[in-house]
């Protein structure tokens, strides 16, 4: 019955129904009696919920309800509009077509912003808003829709095309209606202003802008490459890494064969394109095809892939010895036999930290888990050399952590109960900010300080097993925002999209929860949807070296030659747009001069306006060289 939309259809000119009521500073009302006032559409109290959803995690401006009794409905014309009201700033109107917009089975109704009340050129408001209809003489019998749209100099009005069945309007229909009683109804607004905290709330993002809006640009995705995409921009606004990578040599390189070479000139472009970037040198520098392209690969191992690679390259350069630097610690194993003076240990480095989420509700317990200490007994015995069997205690401590921080969560595992991998979406919280002197042997940090860390990266897997997609939220700079790097886009993000909206499932649902029905999750509810986006990996860096690792880089620390070969490009870009507009000016002059000899020989093949190169019988090639410009072709490719 109903179809969200904007009113684009104008069928009459406007005429507003009910001038003679008065604007009120809050709550217009149509009855004037005390018991209506209590009843229905006019108890706010009981009203909102039913009529408007939860908005957690949104902050409200302002809340209006705007009620407009309609006269004479059959005499209203084809688009009506109701008096105006102030709410949020701006000033709003109800628009009925009482005959439907474009069809005529249903009325069409809309919530309208008067454009003449934004005061800035490129304005929006962002609204949740349920549009009403109700018996006249009744206020409890009414019918209601909801949606939430952003408003703004291409969109001022939305609401529903279909919203109630016209024939039904004088009738009653499964408990509810009549609506239109003596010629009469009665129409209302629940509206909340939103504030749009990150200036993309319910964006449609057709023309959005990630360099413009956020200082950064996205990268393409090749198939099934959202979770190596994720990982590059991770990288990339770790930005001593990015300065690590640029120092590598690979002046004289392929860079369809270096990956060194791929990955500089993948965060060259990230950095200078306003554009979204490819990465198709770089996939082949890994020696992957297309096919390659469409499968997910494990994104721990492509981590440490490239890491590796990378760091054979730096060796014996400026940069060499920047990623153990960067992401390398140390933990030891050790077993320790309690009867005896004897411990068997191993020092041993680490990239990662691979934690459990599976019977952990927090980071901190995924640590505690992680160090905790195995004894072995009884028939687990441990044998010593020199010494047989002994009880001993089995387990492993930290010596270091590493500048930054990467965590594993360990949302895939095998199920030995259905004898495959699953994914775990058990709730999962992570801090802000973590302390771990209690994980490590040197109690209290060491020469830099306790080892203190602070959240920069979270990368989030949304989906099941068989399928899903990856992205990253990152803060790149110290005291800067937080954004979503989703595929060919960057937009801002709010702290509860970066938080709860990732820490899995909720800890404890019940079967009266709103989400369930029978104790079964609703299909396509929020909920349900919720619990299958989380976080997989967190990237902390130490709190104390945040300013080093999160310097700005600057165009001294970019290779010489990837700025000429940047320049090539476009030059050569530049040559070509300039050789087809040669060639369209000389064939319009031969045009030209054939009209003013009175030449008119019909052109020679087929084809549309602009489809064949020739003019007359003298043809123009495009690929011909008509001015001296290089045809060397850029390894850039258009930007």
């Amino acid at each position: 019955m109903n179809s969200h939309g904007s009113a684009l259809t104008v069928t009459a000119a406007p005429k507003s129904l009910g001038l003679d009521m008065p604007v009120m500073p809050s709550v217009m009302q149509a009855e004037p009696l005390d018991l209506l006032k209590k009843k229905g559409i006019f108890n706010e109290e009981v009203m909102v919920p039913r009529i408007l959803p939860d908005t957690s995690g949104l902050q409200t401006v302002e809340f209006k309800v705007f009620h407009w009794p309609v006269e004479n409905w059959k005499d209203a014309e084809l688009k009506s509009y109701s008096p105006s009201f102030i709410a949020g700033g701006f000033t709003w109107r109800i628009l009925l077509y009482p005959k439907g917009n474009g069809q005529h089975d249903s009325l069409s109704l809309y919530l309208k912003v008067e454009e003449s009340s934004a005061n800035v050129p490129d304005w929006h408001v962002c609204a949740q808003f349920g549009l009403v209809i109700s018996n006249p003489d009744d206020p409890t019998q009414f019918y209601s829709n909801q949606a939430q749209h952003r408003f703004c100099g291409e969109e001022v009005d939305w609401g529903f095309t279909r919203f109630y069945e016209i024939k039904g309007l004088t009738r009653t229909h499964q408990g509810k209606g009549p609506f239109l009683i003596n010629n009469r109804s009665h129409i209302s607004v629940y509206l909340r202003v939103m504030k749009d905290e990150t200036g993309v709330l319910w964006h449609n993002l057709i023309h959005y802008d990630s360099r413009k809006e956020t200082g950064f640009v996205g990268i393409k995705n090749q198939g099934a490459t959202c979770y190596m995409n994720s990982i590059l921009q991770s990288l990339y606004c770790t930005n001593s890494f990015r300065k690590a990578v640029y120092q590598i040599s690979t002046e004289t390189e392929d860079p369809t064969k270096s990956v060194a070479l791929a990955l500089q000139r993948c965060f060259y472009n990230l950095q200078s394109s306003n554009d979204p970037v490819g990465t198709t040198e770089l996939t082949r520098s890994f020696g992957w095809d297309t096919l390659d392209a469409f499968m997910q690969h494990d994104v721990q191992e492509f981590n440490r892939v490239l890491q590796d690679n990378l760091e054979m390259k730096m060796k014996g350069t400026p940069a060499g010895g920047t990623v153990r630097g960067l992401f390398v610690g140390k933990m030891k194993s050790y077993i320790k036999c309690l009867q005896v003076d004897y411990e068997s240990s191993r020092v041993e480095d680490f990239y990662d930290i691979q934690l459990n989420v599976k019977g952990c509700k927090d980071l901190r317990e995924s640590f505690k888990e992680y160090i905790a200490v195995e004894t072995m007994q009884g028939d687990n015995k441990y044998m010593a050399e020199g010494h047989g069997l002994q009880d001993a205690q089995k387990g492993v401590f930290f010596e270091s952590f590493p500048p930054v921080l990467h965590l594993q969560l360990k949302r895939f595992e095998y199920d030995m109960k259905r004898d495959s991998m699953v994914k775990i979406n058990d709730h999962h919280e992570f801090p802000e900010s973590i302390n771990l002197d209690a994980y490590c042997s040197k109690a209290g940090g060491d020469e830099a300080g306790p080892f203190d860390y602070t959240l920069y990266g979270v990368l989030v897997h949304s989906g099941d097993l068989d399928g899903g997609h990856y992205f990253a939220l990152i803060k790149p700079e110290k005291n800067g925002k937080w954004f979503r790097f989703d595929d060919d886009r960057v937009t801002p993000v709010t702290l509860k999209e970066v938080y709860q909206d990732n820490f899995g499932d909720e800890p404890l649902r019940s079967s009266n929860d709103p989400s369930t029905l029978d104790g079964k999750m609703r299909n396509g509810s929020a909920q349900s949807l919720k619990r299958f986006t989380n976080a997989y990996m967190l990237v902390y860096i130490r709190t104390s070296k945040v300013d080093e690792i999160l310097a700005p880089v600057v165009d001294a620390d970019i290779p010489v030659h990837l700025n000429r070969q940047f320049r090539e490009g476009r030059e050569v870009e530049k040559n070509g747009k300039n050789r087809e507009e040669v060639h369209d000016h000389v064939v319009g002059f031969i045009a030209k001069l054939k009209r003013s000899l009175g030449l008119n020989h019909k052109q020679s093949g087929t084809g549309g306006a602009g489809g064949a190169g020739g003019v007359g019988g003298i043809d123009i090639a495009k690929n011909n060289s008509i001015t001296h410009t290089s045809n060397k072709k850029s390894h850039w490719g258009k930007r």
